[in-house]
């Protein structure tokens, strides 16, 4: 059984294929961290939202959860609705440790990653 577990935290769609570059990069995690539960969730739109994706992971023995905002910036969500959720985690889940990321897009190496790529389109 696995106690720790990553959450890759994004905006969520109405259009299911707006997904695909998310369970893409869900896959590439998950075989680079072999022994942690790595999965989506979204604030809304689609399912599952954070809320019932972190109950599910602690009623599977889950102690320790990262979550990682796939925000290219810290807007309102970042800043605002994802703490106010966290709080509730935690409340709802006192044994639970939570750990938020900065939003993937304030990463400096992301941020790198994002330029070689708009260089390398030339």
């Amino acid at each position: 059984m696995t106690t720790q577990a990553l959450i890759l935290f994004a905006h969520g769609a109405r259009a299911a294929s707006w997904a695909a570059p998310f369970e893409r990069l869900r896959d590439l995690v998950a075989a680079r961290t072999p022994g942690v539960d790595v999965s989506l969730a979204f604030l809304e739109l689609m399912e599952p939202r954070l809320p019932e994706r972190a109950a599910a992971l602690v009623a599977q023995g889950v102690t320790q959860l990262t979550i990682v905002p796939v925000f290219l910036g810290q807007g309102g969500h970042v800043l605002r609705d994802l703490p106010l959720m966290v709080d509730e985690l935690r409340a709802a889940h006192p044994g639970l440790t939570v750990h938020v990321a900065e939003a993937a897009g304030e990463n400096d190496a992301v941020l790198r990653a994002i330029a070689d790529y708009c260089v390398g389109a030339l």
